[in-house]
């Protein structure tokens, strides 16, 4: 039997991720097992990511993640952040977040009143390189005055996530990949990306490429969107972007994503730990449900993947919703309609 290690964290988390597993559950045999981590974590146990948390990992097939809260700046000495462990001890080194309305784009910016957003139909993917860069914590007090943080750039890591967009886009029949970057400022740093993406396009002759300027693509993400089909970047850019262009698609509420490894994987909504609406019930179910659709297409049952993404529609459609998307349902009642219509659908 397959093996999820389920970490619901912080927060909503401990609201959102069950009704995702109302879904898994209701697609798949699996074999959950549970593990603490975070905030409430640290505060019991000394550690925000205990070894036997770590070990249930290790024990599972896929990892199924809700949402962390972080102590602030130095409350805690030599926090480490559970979500970048996991990344780096995985090598999970790519983060891939759809970006996607379902077709349903103007009527998402009705609930959610958004004036501005006339987009009918936004389907792009941001494909974010999850090991390097400005998070890889390398930071040091020189003086008083003066902190410096280390922005690691390698050809191995470049060469690989820009090789999974490349493939990505193959397999899931996209036509072409954007490679963003500041290279006209970080000319070594963000240079070396963009000579390797120029160097890995020539073998993939029937995918257009291009590359935009992080700056220029912030504007064009919310103007534009249709530009872009596949994005392959650097670690914060591609955490920036993802975040902005989530209102694309009606908020963090319904932004999915997936963190994959050679061997692991990780999925998760995007959104954090939202303690202002905690143990409200109110908190949207849907991103952590949708990360559910993408480790079934993870596992080979894209269809099952199709079928939950079909019914987090019909409710939008139907406003069968959280408040943040103009609904009245509390966080469990949605993922009791979500579960129906896939009930009806097999």
């Amino acid at each position: 039997m397959r093996k999820v290690c389920v970490m619901e964290g912080d927060g909503i988390g401990k609201e959102v991720i069950p009704e995702a597993l109302k879904v898994l559950k209701e697609l798949g045999d699996f074999e959950i097992i549970k593990g603490d981590v975070g905030l409430e974590c640290l505060k019991k146990y000394g550690t925000a990511l205990p070894d036997e948390t770590i070990e249930k990992a290790k024990e599972a097939d896929v990892i199924l993640f809700g949402a962390i809260t972080s102590p602030k700046p130095n409350e805690v000495k030599n926090y480490k952040s559970p979500i970048i462990t996991l990344r780096r001890m995985f090598d999970l080194y790519a983060n891939v977040r759809p970006i996607n309305n379902f077709g349903v784009g103007e009527l998402i910016g009705r609930l959610n009143n958004y004036e501005f957003l006339k987009v009918k139909d936004v389907d792009l993917v941001i494909i974010r390189e999850n090991t390097e860069g400005l998070y890889v914590g390398r930071e040091k007090i020189l003086e008083d005055d003066i902190a410096i943080s280390e922005r690691i750039i390698t050809r191995k890591g470049s060469e690989r996530i820009i090789r999974f967009a490349f493939e990505y886009a193959k397999r899931n029949n996209r036509k072409k990949v954007s490679c963003i970057h500041k290279a006209n400022v970080l000319r070594v740093s963000d240079g070396l990306f963009l000579k390797i993406f120029n160097e890995i396009k020539e073998k993939y002759n029937n995918i257009k490429a291009d590359d935009f300027l992080v700056d220029s693509t912030a504007m064009n993400l919310i103007k534009y969107p249709e530009k872009f089909d596949v994005i392959v970047t650097t670690n914060l850019f591609g955490d920036i972007l993802s975040d902005e262009a989530s209102v694309l698609i009606g908020g963090l509420g319904l932004a999915p994503s997936a963190n994959i490894g050679g061997k692991k994987a990780l999925f998760e909504p995007v959104h954090g730990s939202a303690p202002d609406i905690a143990g409200k019930g109110i908190a949207n179910p849907m991103a952590s449900i949708l990360s559910v659709a993408m480790l079934f297409d993870y596992m080979g049952e894209k269809e099952k993947g199709d079928i939950i993404r079909e019914a987090v529609k019909q409710c939008i459609i139907n406003k069968k919703t959280t408040p943040d998307l103009g609904g009245n349902l509390k966080t469990v009642e949605v993922g009791d309609e979500i579960v129906r219509y896939i009930r009806k659908r097999i």
